[in-house]
């Protein structure tokens, strides 16, 4: 089984962003498990405590790699955490422990718009996986 974790600086998402990121994050494959955990921004300093040790660490970030859907698929292969950071970004230690910086656009996204995207990746790259047809390309 794929343990997977996403971990958010965020308040509460709009109704419309929650509802889009569960879905995405229900539909998961078999075999394939998603952690969410979110942290209020007051919080963000403590939020090195909430990965998982034995995990890959994949951080969000602007100025990340981009990854193609194949590529962002292999990720998939050991435990990893996927962290988004807040409106300040993430602490610049936490992004030097990262195994990996990830975009996810050149442009600039609300961070609602960010988990819903991340969760529907994640769905895409299991579905590719797994040989479902959601993925076509």
């Amino acid at each position: 089984m794929a343990r997977l974790h996403v971990v958010a600086v965020a308040n509460r998402l709009p109704a419309w962003a929650e509802a889009a990121r569960d879905t995405y994050l229900e539909r998961m494959p078999r075999g394939y498990e998603v952690k969410l955990l979110q942290i209020k921004p007051a919080l963000a300093g403590k939020l090195r405590e909430k990965i998982p040790n034995h995990t890959r660490l994949v951080a969000l970030d602007e100025h990340g790699k981009d990854l193609t859907t194949q590529q962002f698929a292999a990720l998939l292969g050991e435990p990893t955490v996927f962290v988004i950071g807040g409106a300040d970004g993430l602490d610049p230690a936490l992004k030097k422990k990262a195994a990996l910086l990830l975009r996810l656009s050149a442009l600039t996204l609300p961070h609602a718009l960010a988990q819903v995207l991340l969760c529907e990746q994640l769905y895409r790259a299991a579905t590719l996986l797994t040989g479902h047809p959601y993925h076509r390309a």
